[in-house]
């Protein structure tokens, strides 16, 4: 029922928020405007809450450019969350369109409920560094301070590199964000894990585990951040090193937000050869994503279509090199999963297969910009800092 206020009819609170939840964050930007109470709705918690929960899921990506030269500045970072819909119809508009670059930025950690965690890091003495993150909300603009720096000794005296690496997710549990750091103890020639929640003043250490490889940055699916991995007892390695008997060992580490645990999920079954090339690993509509080299001669692309349960990995392509122009890494694909839009390894290069008939239907090449990595993105009115 419609109440009526000063001569002029009013909207029920419960209605009111009931229509605000369905719509788009670019229209709330707006309405926000209409009045202190509107604006005091639309970034309360628990309008928050509702409206992420009402947001289309799998129909954005976020987009990483990394090699993005300025001569005014320098190289800079790349970041596009594009509508899967207007990348598929149009790959090089869209990007353009929605492109934000960033400067003293190094890397992307991954994305979650529309927050997407930025990183930089600067040397502090020989062999070490330290490394802070921040959050962005691309819809609503908003971005917090940078996190209390994690220190990361990545040298030893020899001179050798000990690499690390980060992933960024939701615990929803305790209705936190964090993020993960795998780090080498080289005193112990072990590995080790930290943690640290938005809003901390410090970085938690939770677990040590064996040694081994971890390659690639980690993507967030179910409350779980996760990477993909060698189970050879070594920091080190070369891909080319990589034997027949070592491809049972490569395995998924799976890192559980909530409990703070880890643990390892398997390849699909029929993984008989060493790819030729490192496998790409990521997230596509929600789903852990495998691509990797077949016979030098094919692209397969396999999806866990649920998480955690080994025997539903699907194959969603395999298809000759040929067809792709080497394009190996899927970006994204259409709601009805018939085009997919898959990039070169150097990422430089896009192509769009249609899985229906089975052929390339355009390919585009974006000057200056190099894909390295794709995250699951959906538009949010969640805040990049600590309620």
């Amino acid at each position: 029922m419609v109440r009526k206020m000063s001569g002029a009819p009013v909207l029920p609170r419960e209605l009111i928020v009931e229509i605000l939840s369905w719509l788009p964050v670019k229209a709330l930007m707006r309405f926000r405007y209409v009045s202190e109470t509107w604006n005091s709705l639309i970034f309360d918690p628990t309008f928050v809450k509702l409206h992420l929960e009402r947001s289309p899921k799998n129909t954005h990506v976020l987009l990483e450019f990394q090699a993005i030269y300025d001569r005014d500045v320098g190289q800079q970072v790349g970041v596009a969350p594009c509508s899967i819909r207007r990348l598929v119809e149009n790959p090089s508009f869209t990007i353009d369109d929605c492109l934000t670059l960033f400067k003293h930025t190094n890397s992307i950690f991954g994305s979650c409920n529309g927050l997407v965690c930025m990183t930089k890091c600067f040397d502090v003495r020989e062999f070490e560094e330290e490394c802070q993150y921040r959050l962005w909300n691309p819809a609503t603009g908003i971005m917090s301070e940078y996190s209390p720096p994690l220190c990361i000794q990545f040298k030893d005296n020899n001179n050798t590199y000990y690499p690390w690496k980060c992933g960024f997710g939701f615990d929803d549990s305790s209705d936190t964000y964090k993020v993960v750091a795998l780090l080498c103890d080289i005193k112990s020639q072990t590995k080790e894990i930290k943690v640290h929640c938005l809003g901390d003043t410090c970085w938690r250490k939770t677990s040590n585990f064996p040694a081994f490889p971890v390659l690639g940055e980690g993507h967030f699916a179910c409350g779980t951040v996760n990477w993909l991995a060698l189970r050879v007892s070594s920091f080190h390695y070369l891909w080319e090193n990589v034997t027949i008997d070592h491809i049972d060992q490569l395995v998924i580490f799976s890192y559980d937000l909530m409990y703070e645990t880890y643990t390892y999920l398997s390849m699909p079954e029929g993984l008989l050869e060493v790819p030729r090339m490192e496998p790409y690993f990521g997230v596509l509509k929600g789903c852990l994503c495998l691509s990797l080299d077949h016979m030098k001669t094919h692209c397969v692309v396999w999806l866990m279509r649920e998480f955690g349960v080994e025997n539903s990995w699907t194959k969603l392509l395999n298809v000759n090199y040929e067809q792709l122009l080497n394009h190996d890494r899927p970006l994204c694909m259409s709601q009805d999963e018939d085009v997919v839009l898959l990039t070169s390894y150097a990422g430089a290069r896009f192509v769009l297969y249609n899985r229906r008939y089975n052929r390339s239907e355009r390919m585009e090449h974006f000057k200056n910009k190099f894909s390295f990595y794709c995250y699951d993105y959906v538009q949010s009115l969640v805040s990049p800092h600590r309620n």
